[in-house]
């Protein structure tokens, strides 16, 4: 099991241990109307870009090598479409000109 692998299983743990918190402190209908208010309300653009980049810390990000190699293989894919695509587009309307005319 790769690094990735345990981090993602370690957060599914966390979450399955907080959702059965929660599920067990059902708050009161009081608390529960306070909890609503309180998602209402909007955080301000500094929190907000603080946490975004919080997140993007802990993105595991593309070496350049990497990087180049998902580039090329994205560039020949493309190109591979797009010649299948249109050898298949000419085949056709050579057939359909053919029958018609």
């Amino acid at each position: 099991m790769n690094r990735q692998m345990k981090r993602a299983q370690e957060r599914a743990e966390r979450q399955q241990k907080k959702a059965g918190v929660e599920r067990q402190a059902a708050p009161a209908a009081g608390t529960r109307r306070a909890a609503q208010r309180e998602k209402r309300e909007r955080t301000s653009a500094r929190q907000f870009l603080k946490e975004v980049r919080q997140e993007l810390r802990k993105v595991d990000w593309p070496t350049r090598q990497e990087l180049v190699t998902y580039t090329l293989v994205v560039l020949v894919t493309v190109a591979v479409m797009t010649s299948l695509v249109f050898g298949l587009d000419l085949v056709f309307q050579k057939a359909i000109f053919n029958v018609i005319g």
